[in-house]
C-alpha cells in the first residue's frame, strides 16, 4: 500500500462506550477486567434502526448486547443482571459527602504516616471530624428510617 493510499484507509470505527458495552469497572466487575478472558473483539456495522432494536432486545433481557448476541450463539448461557436497588436520591448524596470527608480524613493520616509527620497530626481535630461523621450518619440513618426506609434507627 502507497503511502497515499494508507493515509486514505479506512480506520475502524470506534467502539460504542454507553453504559451497556465495553469492559467498564462496576459493581459486578470492580476491576473492570474481562470475564473469563475475552479479548476479542468484534465490531458490527449496523444501520441505527438495527442498533435501537439490539439494545431494545437487551434491555428487555436484562442483559447487555455482548453478552445476549454471544448467548444468541450458544456461546455463553446468560444471566439475567440483578436490577439495581432503588435508593433515595437524598440518601445517597448525603452518604457520598460523609465518605468524601471520611476519604480526606483518612488521605490526611495516610500522607502523615507516609512521611512520618504522625506526631504533626492534631488527634483531637480528627476525633472530633471522625464522630461529626458518626453522628451524621446517625442522623442520616435514623431520618431515613422514620421516612419508611428500610434500615434501623443508630443504637
Amino acid at each position: 500500500m502507497t503511502q497515499a493510499e494508507d493515509q486514505r484507509a479506512r480506520r475502524p470505527v470506534s467502539y460504542d462506550t454507553e453504559p451497556c458495552e465495553g469492559r467498564r469497572a462496576s459493581p459486578s466487575n470492580p476491576s473492570g477486567a474481562s470475564p473469563g478472558g475475552l479479548s476479542e473483539t468484534v465490531v458490527l456495522r449496523c444501520t441505527a434502526a438495527e442498533k435501537k432494536e439490539l439494545k431494545r432486545n437487551a434491555a428487555m433481557a436484562g442483559l447487555s448486547i455482548s453478552v445476549m448476541l454471544r448467548g444468541s450463539l450458544s456461546l455463553i448461557k446468560p444471566s439475567r443482571r440483578r436490577p439495581a436497588p432503588k435508593a433515595d436520591p437524598q440518601l445517597l448524596a448525603a452518604l457520598s459527602r460523609m465518605g468524601t470527608n471520611l476519604n480526606q480524613i483518612a488521605h490526611a493520616v495516610n500522607s502523615a504516616r507516609a512521611m512520618g509527620d504522625m506526631h504533626q497530626l492534631d488527634a483531637l481535630a480528627l476525633l472530633s471530624a471522625l464522630l461529626s461523621i458518626d453522628r451524621q450518619l446517625s442522623l442520616t440513618l435514623a431520618r431515613h428510617a422514620g421516612e419508611g426506609g428500610e434500615g434501623e434507627a443508630a443504637c
